[in-house]
């Protein structure tokens, strides 16, 4: 039996099998998310899962650099500020 199938009966009897159909449904909802898919297709373009999932790690990578830069921005911003400032800041930023 191929290794293909014998996961395929293993992962059968789990109660934490995904079916197609919510796979289906997630990737919908990804491509809800994000906004270079959102706005470029019409409704009724048909967009491949791989891409959907391409372009969601794309988003990732961008956000995370995004908030890296916004970090260090903020950095350099409290290291300018004096220290009553900056600590009001740092609070604030903790309350969130």
């Amino acid at each position: 039996m191929s290794s293909r199938r014998s996961r395929s009966r293993q992962s059968s009897g789990s109660s934490n099998m995904i079916t197609e159909d919510q796979i289906n449904d997630l990737v919908s909802k990804l491509q809800q998310l994000l906004p270079e898919i959102r706005h470029s297709h019409s409704h009724s373009d048909k967009v491949s899962s791989a891409k959907i999932l391409q372009e969601t790690c794309n988003y990732i990578r961008s956000l995370h650099r995004e908030v890296d830069d916004l970090s260090e921005r903020l950095s350099e911003l409290l290291a300018n500020t004096d220290t009553a400032q900056a600590s009001i800041i740092r609070n604030l930023l903790l309350q969130q």
